[in-house]
């Protein structure tokens, strides 16, 4: 359960660290990757999504047994960005930079599901 907990925590604190500054750098991302964001809605929508996540990922750090289904959901999430950035960097439409952040989601999602597997040999579960 402890690599479990461990895991989560670190994902969760990490996301936070990822995505917050996102919330003040629309202006800038629009410039350094055009064209500039159009839509501010869908932006902070994704963000806020994604940091409802990562907060979530620290709560199921408290207690991997209790929270275990929701590991799956967790591997999903991390899926959902992971497998599309590497699709688009294959056909050329993405950055190298990009598939960098996409291969740390790759590898949480990894994590995710090996802690799902170790917490179900908890006896509490």
């Amino acid at each position: 359960m402890r690599f479990a907990r461990l895991t989560f925590l670190i994902a969760g604190i990490y996301g936070l660290l990822a995505l917050v500054p996102l919330y003040f750098l629309k202006q800038q991302i629009g410039r350094g990757y055009p064209p500039p964001i159009t839509h501010p809605e869908y932006y902070y929508g994704f963000v806020g999504v994604a940091v409802a996540w990562q907060l979530a990922f620290i709560v199921m750090s408290r207690n991997p047994v209790r929270y275990r289904p929701l590991m799956l959901v967790g591997v999903v999430e991390k899926a959902s960005f992971f497998i599309p950035v590497l699709l688009l960097y294959l056909q050329q439409h993405v950055s190298s930079s990009m598939v960098g952040g996409a291969l740390i989601d790759g590898l949480l999602g990894v994590l995710f599901a090996i802690s799902y597997l170790r917490t179900a040999k908890d006896p509490r579960w």
